[in-house]
């Protein structure tokens, strides 16, 4: 063993280093290989679902983490200095320790993000929204999908701190990016004027949420449900699968409509136009009878009125509820439906009619003073 570490000692500088990469490579793989085959075991056993993801989604950031952990300090055992404080190394030798220790902030900051993702990815697991009562969910997942991202910007920050340190010629930066600004005075530097209007906005409706994800709402004319909330905007997914990109600041600045803001139940609304022989009660009847035979009704709202009238018609109202937006919509389109063919069918003389009276001088059939005062042909008369 000391004649190995002998020869080593007495190798070029280059193959020491090369030497001792290969060396932190093949412990780190040993390592890796060791430590995610127990995860994995692990997670079968006892059917764990963040176990899983973490052997999934974490093995390369953590072997490269690991790798440029052991290659620094592989490294850093090599530098020797003289008595004045400075490295008596070849020239080659500072400038890629630099590049290692680089490296290894940057595959440290990616396995943070990976930790980060898999710790979202198991709260969202655990809180699914596809749960027909799923406000809970909604709160909390809205809450996570914020926060995942500011996480993200702080450990961007903190990472390009880090790597500016090592340089004296930007030291200063990185010192001001740990020290004098701060971390939350980074994130907000990052923006201006309105973004920043954004970014606050964004803080706001991720604690006090006015809107959450998989909310339906309407804005600006258009129905749509939250698809995903940013640092600066909303995304609505649209019926027809278009997209709404909308600013954060218009949540908090401007009204709009919010269907599920406590509860995902609607109340849909059917108006029948007829005329005023209509027999209302019967429609009462025939639209109860019918409700009564949809899975999308809820049985929690019913009900038929006369709700306005006018010189030609009368407006009768039905009202269901259900159990969300869409299935609303669907019951109300086939409410819709069936009340239009029943009256087709049953009371088509009711339908809305103009009525138009003809004066007496009107319906008169006495021929005119010009008629009377017309010739008559001779080969007319027979």
């Amino acid at each position: 063993m000391e004649e190995l570490t002998e020869l080593v000692a007495n190798t070029p500088t280059y193959l020491q280093m090369a030497i001792f990469a290969g060396v932190a490579l093949l412990i780190a793989t040993l390592v890796t290989l060791t430590l995610f085959a127990v995860v994995g075991g692990w997670a079968r056993r006892t059917d764990s679902y963040t176990l899983d993801a973490i052997r999934k989604n974490s093995r390369n950031a953590f072997f490269w983490f690991l790798s440029f952990i052991l290659i620094v300090l592989f490294w850093n055992s090599l530098l020797v200095y003289d008595a004045d404080g400075n490295l008596d190394n070849p020239w080659y030798v500072q400038p890629l320790v630099l590049i290692a220790r680089t490296i290894l902030y940057i595959a440290g900051a990616l396995l943070l993000i990976r930790i980060v993702n898999v710790a979202a990815d198991t709260v969202r697991h655990r809180y699914s929204i596809d749960e027909q009562n799923n406000l809970q969910e909604r709160k909390i997942l809205t809450q996570l999908q914020y926060i995942q991202r500011i996480v993200g910007i702080v450990i961007f920050t903190v990472t390009v701190a880090f790597i500016l340190l090592q340089f004296d010629a930007v030291r200063s930066i990185g010192t001001g990016l740990l020290t004098s600004a701060g971390v939350g005075g980074i994130i907000i530097g990052f923006a201006a004027q309105k973004s920043i209007a954004n970014l606050l906005a964004g803080f706001q409706i991720a604690f006090t949420q006015p809107i959450r994800i998989d909310d339906a709402l309407i804005v600006d004319g258009e129905f749509g449900r939250v698809e995903e909330i940013t640092l600066t905007y909303v995304t609505l997914k649209i019926w027809d699968q278009r997209r709404l990109i909308v600013p954060l600041n218009k949540f908090i600045d401007d009204s709009f409509q919010n269907w599920t803001r406590s509860t995902t139940q609607l109340i849909g609304s059917v108006f029948m136009y007829v005329d005023y022989t209509f027999p209302v009660a019967k429609l009462r009847e025939e639209a109860q009878r019918f409700v009564e035979t949809q899975e999308l009704w809820d049985k929690q709202v019913f009900g038929v009125a006369v709700t306005d009238n006018n010189a030609d018609v009368i407006t009768v109202r039905i009202i269901a509820s259900a159990g969300d937006s869409g299935q609303t919509f669907n019951l109300r389109c086939a409410i819709r439906e069936h009340l239009i063919g029943w009256i087709q069918e049953n009371y088509p003389e009711h339908l809305p009619k103009t009525r138009l009276e003809m004066s007496p001088s009107e319906t008169s059939h006495e021929p005119t003073p010009a008629a009377r005062e017309l010739p008559v042909e001779e080969g007319d008369r027979d």
